[in-house]
């Protein structure tokens, strides 16, 4: 503990704190996302490690005020290396009393709660089902809670500027910015800066942000309701240059760094759908790179546009979640037969159909592997976090180029819309990616042949370590070839209806995924000493690591690893697998994974499900590791899905 002079001459104690979870909530026109994301710019600029991870509504605007219409931005803190966003807020700031209840279940007991009171009315309390004003019942009795009218404040605050009611009442977010960012030190210069370049175009609401916002401090300053500022210290991170990143945008980094790493334009033909559609928009922002964006009309003509600009030597890229993967299937399976490189980033979500559009799943996974007529197959990859998404993206566009494929990365998301610390790569150190055109006859008609003639193109043909066709791009002089969705012979490309032939080709395409190189699947096992195996994929591997963590903290021996290549798998997967008395696969869906790797290794591994539209919380990954190790895990997996059922059979029957 140590203490901290106010500028009235005062003190204030101040707490050091190793970590904190935060969470904003509010209605989805209050602003929730930018204050949240304004308080990690300034914990990245100091030096916090972080996670953060994103609520939205599913609706474009729910009704202002009701339980659908909450949105929410969870950020942990810390001054060392996290692996998620944590699993329940230390903090809670409430703007409305639908924010509050959608939220109240997962705070754990002690927690701080801050809510706007001037939002506590009576009609609003109604729209939530509320009864009777929780703030001043007992509801919040094991919380502690501050009452601050924001709304009010915030208006007395911005009536110099001369904006208008509404505007003011607008800037309460920023407010509530200021009082956590005076709770927890954190600088306030960038944020206004970024008021004033944000509403350069208008001064007087940039004004009245920025009002708001060092009202917002100077309450917490001034105000006796707050005896404690909190200090997390800056992280010790491995030596480089940092920014705060999300998945999405790392994801467009990395095939931006491609077509750099290659020499090619990248083509993006895309359709908008949540929650990729910001691949597209920051995309869209590097033309100066030689990145071309194509908004199509429908999913079907984006990828048929992506297809197109592989055939004519672009990096062709398309980007969905899973209802566009499935309308994309056709096209996928015409990059299979045509051996044509292609990247196509799912960002899944829930589903099936529209599902869940705002909220995470990992349920893809089969129909990357499988969702296509015939065999089709496509090598897979999945990004374990935010950060993590640009060597992805780069090493999903090298095997699409060295290999002639169609490479699935399955983001989904909690990652695309989570947010971490990245470590800026030396591009000057990453491996250039040499896509291997055929160069042509050129000027000379005679070029090829010791007797002048020359020799024939033969499209598919193979390299004899990858299996990989020759990739010419139409117009090379002398390499003329026919292309299209009928089965080619081999070696020459023509169309062929021989039952031998088409047997080989489908063998050929299938050995050509198999035999991508990729690295040895790690496993973390200090001392070799655990029973159980936790194994994920995707955006698992935080929760998972957590949970880990604290198992080992309490002295429980426990081996994770992670799969990044999903097709092919690592070479040694099988080997990792039956060296473990216990394999479990926590996944977000309903077992897929657990599912491939007990048919491909015949390994009984145990499936840990979650199909929620949340992700895994470390704790209850705490629990899955004691019930596997005691034996009751398929008991609990099964307890759940029991428990599933006879909820969806008392509702059917309208409760009774």
């Amino acid at each position: 503990m140590w203490r901290m002079v106010s500028q009235d001459g005062g003190s204030v104690a101040a707490e050091k704190l190793e970590k904190v979870v935060i969470r904003f909530a509010g209605d989805s026109g209050d602003g929730m996302q930018l204050t949240g994301d304004r308080f990690t710019h300034e914990a990245a600029a100091f030096g916090n490690d972080l996670a953060t991870q994103p609520n939205f509504p599913a609706e474009i605007r729910a009704p202002q005020g009701t339980l659908p219409g909450v949105s929410s931005f969870q950020i942990q803190i810390a001054d060392y290396d996290i692996l998620t966003a944590g699993d329940q807020p230390d903090v809670l700031v409430a703007m409305n009393p639908a924010a509050l209840k959608a939220n109240l279940a997962e705070l754990p007991r002690g927690a701080t709660v801050i809510v706007n009171t001037d939002e506590f009315t009576k009609r609003n309390l109604t729209k939530v089902g509320y009864a009777a004003d929780p703030l001043a019942d007992d509801t919040l009795s094991d919380f502690v809670v501050h009452r601050v009218p924001m709304t009010s404040l915030t208006l007395g605050a911005t009536e110099p500027t001369g904006v208008g009611k509404k505007d003011g009442q607008r800037a309460k977010n920023m407010f509530a910015l200021g009082l956590l960012s005076w709770m927890y030190g954190r600088p306030i210069g960038g944020t206004e800066q970024f008021m004033r370049e944000k509403f350069a175009a208008k001064p007087d609401i940039a004004e009245a942000n920025i009002l708001a916002f060092r009202t917002g401090w100077n309450y917490g300053e001034t105000t006796e309701a707050f005896a404690t500022t909190y200090e997390v210290a800056p992280a010790t991170l491995p030596a480089g240059t940092y920014r705060q990143i999300t998945g999405n945008t790392a994801l467009a980094y990395g095939i931006v760094a491609a077509g750099q790493l290659s020499g090619l334009q990248v083509f993006l033909g895309t359709y908008p759908i949540t929650p990729a559609s910001d691949i597209l928009h920051e995309l869209s922002k590097h033309k100066n790179f030689g990145v071309t964006t194509f908004q199509a009309e429908d999913e079907i003509a984006g990828i048929g546009a992506a297809l197109g600009a592989s055939l004519g030597g672009a990096l062709g890229v398309t980007s969905t979640s899973g209802p566009g993967l499935a309308l994309k299937s056709e096209t996928i399976g015409l990059a299979v037969m045509t051996e044509l490189p292609l990247l196509i980033v799912d960002v899944q979500r829930g589903g099936p159909s529209t599902g869940l559009p705002t909220k995470t799943e990992q349920a893809d996974l089969l129909q990357a592997m499988y969702g296509r007529n015939g065999e089709s197959p496509v090598a897979i990859l999945a990004p374990r976090s935010p950060a993590d998404c640009f060597a992805t993206a780069v090493e999903a566009a090298r095997i699409a180029l060295v290999y002639r494929t169609p490479v699935l990365l399955l983001s989904d998301g909690a990652i695309a819309n989570g947010s971490e610390p990245w470590s800026i790569p030396n591009v000057t150190e990453l491996e250039r990616i040499d896509p291997g055109f055929e160069a042509g006859a050129g000027q000379d008609d005679s070029a090829g042949s010791e007797n002048g003639a020359a020799e024939p193109f033969l499209p598919y043909a193979r390299d004899p370590e990858t299996l990989a066709r020759p990739l010419a791009v139409p117009g090379t002089r002398g390499l003329a070839h026919r292309i299209g969705g009928l089965e080619k012979a081999d070696g020459t490309g023509n169309i062929s209806y021989d039952p031998v032939n088409h047997e080989l080709m489908v063998r050929i395409r299938k050995a050509k995924i198999d035999g991508i190189a990729v690295p040895d699947l790690e496993v973390d096992d200090p001392g070799s000493q655990a029973e159980l195996l936790l194994i994920g994929w995707g955006s698992s591997y935080g929760p998972i690591g957590e949970a880990v963590r604290r198992a080992r903290r309490r002295g429980v021996p426990v081996a994770q690893a992670h799969l990044r290549n999903l097709n092919p798998l690592p070479a040694n997967t099988g080997g990792v697998l039956r060296r473990y008395r216990t394999v479990v696969a926590p996944e977000m869906n309903g077992g897929q994974l657990a599912m491939l790797l007990r048919a491909r290794y015949l390994v009984d591994v145990q499936p840990w499900t979650k199909i929620a539209g949340t992700a895994f919380s470390a704790q209850e990954l705490v629990g899955v590791i004691d019930a596997a190790l005691d034996g009751s895990l398929a008991e609990l997996e099964n307890d759940k899905a029991f428990a599933a059922r006879a909820q969806a059979t008392y509702r059917t029957a309208g409760g009774k």
